[in-house]
């Protein structure tokens, strides 16, 4: 007696195939719980190379956004309540971890010695005027500067700490604005996290009046020479990353 078959199997094989194919997977699924967000934002981070954005965390984990958030909020809190030599940051639009600021001392003698390339204060200064007065072409950074910056600005660039940010309007000259990479080198979330700007420059008030000028739209009269020179060890730092190996910018 032969048995009735459907897309060419045998029934018996046919039955055998559906059921395998309804049973309940092997490894039961169940929510996330809070502990197991935690647990795996903190490795997520662990081995980030870059700050990680709280909605790729949370498609990376399949939890909704909300819940990834609170927990990394949990964990700063812990962190700084535990006192953990380290801290987690929102820093240029993403999550990171970093060593705290009073052990940089101690990183800088024991680990990060030799390391560094630290920028010269020429280029800290075409730094703080780019980052204050963005987007700015090249020919106003040295018109506030009073030096040739095309140096300096070829180093800023190749250290990704600034970018082409089109053309400016008038003139059509390309204009420099600074980086996400420029913001966490820095430990700020975003640009509005810039501290006021005279405790940090020297002559930064008369360098604030050309800072206004150039809002106003009127570049300040210099004859700039040569700033080209090699760069010397400038000393600040504000923190480091866990992994931290590059420029102390």
């Amino acid at each position: 007696m032969s048995q009735s078959t459907t897309a060419g199997q045998p029934a018996g094989v046919r039955e055998t195939a559906e059921a395998s194919t309804s049973q309940p997977p092997l490894v039961e699924e169940r929510p996330l719980t809070p502990a197991d967000v935690s647990g795996a934002l903190e490795a997520l981070l662990l081995v980030a190379e870059e700050p990680r954005r709280s909605d790729d965390l949370a498609a990376a984990l399949g939890a909704p956004e909300p819940v990834v958030r609170q927990a990394l909020a949990e964990l700063v809190r812990f962190y700084d309540e535990t006192g953990r030599g380290f801290e987690l940051r929102e820093v240029g639009g993403g999550w990171r971890y970093w060593t705290r600021e009073e052990h940089a001392d101690l990183i800088a003698a024991t680990v990060l010695e030799g390391q560094q390339a630290r920028l010269s204060q020429a280029a800290l200064e075409t730094l703080a005027v780019i980052a204050y007065t963005q987007p700015i072409s090249r020919g106003r950074v040295s018109a506030v500067r009073g030096v040739n910056v095309d140096g300096v600005i070829r180093t800023l660039l190749a250290r990704g700490l600034v970018e082409e940010a089109g053309q400016d309007v008038d003139s059509g000259a390309v204009v420099f604005a600074t980086t996400s990479h420029f913001l966490e080198r820095m430990g700020l979330r975003s640009l509005d996290d810039l501290p006021a700007l005279a405790p940090h420059l020297p002559e930064a008030s008369a360098l604030e009046a050309e800072l206004g000028q150039l809002a106003a739209g009127s570049a300040p009269a210099a004859t700039p020479p040569d700033d080209n020179a090699p760069e010397e060890p400038s000393g600040a730092t504000a923190g480091t990353t866990h992994d931290r190996t590059e420029d102390s910018q």
